[in-house]
């Protein structure tokens, strides 16, 4: 098995507002946590993480409070 290359910062730095507008999208349907938002757009979970994080400093969306200390933070859009 070939491991993926990964894109440098300053790449996919550039495609995020493009992928601002994919998230918002996905998360309009349902609170989805990153490895679900990762295998949705099909990209690496830790240039999800980028996006996600930006996103929630914009305000855009929000965590939503876990279940369980070991289970994965789902996150949604932010009411408007």
């Amino acid at each position: 098995m070939k491991k993926k290359r990964l894109r440098n910062q300053a790449e996919v730095l550039r495609d995020e507002m493009h992928m601002h507008h994919l998230l918002k999208d996905l998360l309009k349907k349902k609170p989805l946590t990153i490895p679900e938002i990762s295998a949705a757009l099909n990209v690496p979970s830790s240039e999800v993480v980028m996006w996600v994080m930006a996103m929630m400093r914009y305000g855009s969306i929000t965590s939503m409070p876990k279940g369980r200390i070991d289970d994965y933070y789902q996150y949604r859009l932010t009411e408007e």
